[in-house]
């Protein structure tokens, strides 16, 4: 009887202990235990270049804030209520985590899977409704919705993916395939379109395609100064890539160039641009498999993956130059990050099943 109540009296802990980290099974999703590290510095945060040392606080280390979901992406941070939000998209829900509390809980249900987020400059949320809807939506101060763009010349929009929104009041997003390809981060459905664009949303609600040939646009975002503007390529060949492009005053495009090739089998997400340029990326496996076949001894030879997933799983981050510089370690591919916190220098790393952050000596930069 008393090894019967130790078991139920560490059951019960451990119970709790989801709880408080927001494990909200109640979606069919996936809990996992973390155990951050013990030791300064945290292991997992890899110094690649001296350069890094600038960025990485040496008394600070990967935490888990929260898990139980499916494919979490689209982190955006609210300083003046202290909380973040982000999408759990096969889930059709969007999450808030409340820093004050530690608590999440559901921000929105049905949210026609959203994937992308971000604030314009009022504060108001902005959203990629990845599928069902296919648009970009506005989040009033009262509740209400606005859709900002839900057709491109009379025609869907593919999969409204990520969003960015620059300071002269323009909002820029991609729009590839993933939430219409499959029925797992959407509906499956016919494209409309010819071409995946990045979109420019003019001041006055003109949609305008600024970028017709990048094949499934993922993530992107503005340098500080706004001169520069990088977009993922998701499904290139061979690898996933990063380009950027010079951005005019008035917002047009010229001098495409390849800024970075993941060339290790790794997969670029999406990313945030900190206040000296660089670029803090999430990064994963690309999913891709080897030609042949690998032996395992057991007369079942099998596809293996092209690249380790425990090595690539993390925060990339990228200089200026495009020079890896740092490397954050997770236990799960990151598709996506965002600056938050009151200093606005705890990174938030959306990270498949689990939220994760790391207070560093960086700061996103402010358009």
């Amino acid at each position: 009887m008393v090894e019967i109540a130790k078991n139920r009296r560490k059951f019960l802990q451990t119970s709790t202990s989801l709880i408080g980290l927001g494990a909200l099974g109640g979606a069919g999703a996936q809990s996992f235990p973390f155990s951050p590290n013990q030791r300064y510095p945290d292991p997992s945060v890899l110094v690649l270049d001296p350069s890094f040392l600038k960025y990485r606080i040496y008394s600070s280390s990967v935490e888990q804030i929260s898990t139980g979901y499916r494919w979490i992406e689209g982190p955006v941070y609210f300083p003046k209520g202290g909380y973040l939000l982000f999408s759990d998209i096969p889930n059709q829900r969007i999450m808030k985590f409340d820093e004050a509390t530690g608590k999440t809980t559901v921000f929105r249900e049905n949210s026609n899977y959203a994937n992308g987020n971000t604030k314009d400059l009022q504060g108001r949320l902005i959203t990629c409704e990845h599928s069902n809807t296919r648009r970009v939506t506005r989040t009033e101060f009262d509740g209400k919705i606005t859709v900002l763009a839900d057709n491109y010349q009379g025609k869907k929009l593919n999969a409204p993916n990520d969003i960015v929104c620059k300071s002269d009041g323009t909002i820029w997003f991609t729009d590839p395939l993933f939430g219409i390809s499959g029925d797992w981060e959407g509906i499956k459905a016919p494209s409309e379109q010819a071409t995946t664009n990045v979109y420019r949303i003019e001041k006055d609600g003109t949609l305008t395609a600024v970028i017709t040939d990048i094949f499934n646009p993922n993530g992107l975002a503005f340098s500080p100064d706004e001169k520069k503007l990088y977009v993922v390529e998701a499904r290139p060949t061979p690898n996933r890539s990063i380009w950027s492009f010079d951005v005019a005053p008035d917002g047009t495009l010229s001098n495409k160039v390849k800024f970075y090739d993941a060339a290790d089998q790794g997969a670029l997400d999406g990313f945030r641009v900190d206040r000296d340029g660089n670029l803090w990326c999430g990064y994963g496996s690309n999913g891709l498999l080897q030609t042949d076949l690998t032996s395992t001894g057991t007369g079942r030879p099998f596809l293996a993956l092209r690249g380790k997933s425990e090595d690539l799983d993390g925060v990339l981050v990228l200089n200026p130059q495009a020079k890896p510089i740092g490397f954050i370690k997770l236990p799960e591919r990151c598709p996506n990050v965002a600056f938050g916190g009151p200093k606005n220098n705890r990174l938030y790393m959306a990270s498949s099943h689990s939220l994760y952050a790391l207070y560093v000596d960086a700061h996103a930069a402010v358009y």
